[in-house]
């Protein structure tokens, strides 16, 4: 990279949120600097690794436009493409339906966005940890300072300027999972009942093996450990792992605001994770590209960022607060005893169960 200082745009975090700002920004013309503090981005995994397929999520965010444009993911980033969604209560007999889903290696994912922002002209600065930012300024752990007119933070719930600029508390969900070897067949499993309490357990299955993981609310464990509960539900599906993770989802939805003067969040640093079923991957990517297409509109034309919260809302908002709801309905059934819960997953509740997790107006069959 360049040894220069001064920059249009830099972005904190080179994740799916802040590639995506990234190569929309460099896109338009601007010069933008990504920094991360891993040497190699993209690890360690710290997801379930599931996104929907681009037709799916036009059924999902029907108001977000050019869908294709945005998520693009090349053949060797996908694992397996699944078919079929079960939701599983305690009594193991599941509700099926039909979800075309794409299972990631999310490491090359992740490092094809990269190149994908880097093919536009923009700049990445890796094993770069930063120790502060004011106004336009950012300074590096190691003593290197760097300017800006804009700064975008997309470094995940504990992004350096959030922490700094932001007060916005969120409902962090720990999450466990493995990589596990074996044949899981093709039908993503979503678990819920005690062996999740507050959260759901997960089986997103791969090829030659599966992502099997579980997040909860520890306030509803009742002194059981996310450890404890993590090794029972995983157990279930076997010994053979080559890989042990872990991690947060901010599961409040998104913050009241995503601007403060010349200082933007996006992705997971805005709360931009559907409560309702922990999607984030594409969630951050759609909150990336408006991101990125005001900051150009803003440093070219003079158009407020705040557009950003507006047309992020237009697009997102709906299912943003749908999901919201389904979280909050679902987190009360979530504590009654498993046996009610058995008795709620039934052909007669099949619709509303649906509905619910894929963020729509819970109550309203069409």
């Amino acid at each position: 990279m360049s040894q220069r200082t001064d920059w249009d745009v830099i972005v904190i975090g080179g994740g799916p949120a802040g590639s995506t700002v990234a190569r929309y920004i460099a896109q338009g013309g601007l010069d933008v600097l990504v920094l991360d503090g891993r040497d190699s981005i993209g690890s360690p995994l710290q997801c379930g690794e599931l996104v929907p397929s681009n037709d799916e999520m036009r059924r999902l965010c029907p108001d977000v436009p050019d869908i294709d444009d945005l998520l693009q993911t090349p053949e060797h980033a996908i694992s397996l493409r699944t078919s079929e969604m079960h939701l599983v209560p305690p009594s193991g007999r599941p509700l099926r339906y039909p979800f075309e889903g794409i299972m990631l290696n999310r490491v090359a994912h992740d490092e094809w966005l990269v190149e994908l922002a880097k093919s536009k002209g923009a700049e990445y600065l890796t094993n770069s940890r930063v120790d502060a930012v004011d106004g336009e300024s950012v300074k590096l752990r190691d003593g290197r300072e760097f300017s800006a007119r804009i700064i975008v933070g997309a470094g995940g719930h504990s992004d350096p300027i959030r922490r700094i600029f932001w007060e916005e508390k969120s409902l962090q969900i720990p999450i466990k999972f493995v990589l596990m070897d074996g044949d899981y067949g093709d039908a993503v499993e979503l678990h819920f009942g005690s062996m999740a309490p507050g959260g759901y357990a997960w089986m997103f299955p791969k090829e030659g093996g599966a992502n099997i993981g579980v997040g909860i609310q520890r306030k509803f464990a009742k002194g059981r450990s996310l450890n404890s509960i993590a090794k029972e539900f995983i157990g279930k599906y076997g010994e053979d792992i080559s890989f042990s993770g872990g991690g947060s989802l901010p599961m409040s939805g998104t913050i009241d605001s995503f601007v403060k003067n010349n200082h933007v969040l996006v992705g997971d640093s805005a709360g931009m994770v559907l409560p309702s079923n922990g999607a984030g991957i594409t969630i951050a990517m759609i909150g990336g590209r408006i991101a990125g297409e005001t900051i150009v509109s803003h440093l070219q034309n003079g158009i407020s960022l705040h557009e950003y919260e507006y047309e992020w809302n237009r697009q997102m908002g709906s299912v943003m607060r749908n999901s919201k709801l389904s979280f909050k309905v679902g987190s009360w059934i979530m504590r009654l005893p498993d046996w009610v819960l058995n008795l709620a997953f039934n052909p007669l509740t099949k619709p509303f169960v649906w509905r619910f997790v894929t963020c729509r107006k819970p109550f309203i069959i069409f």
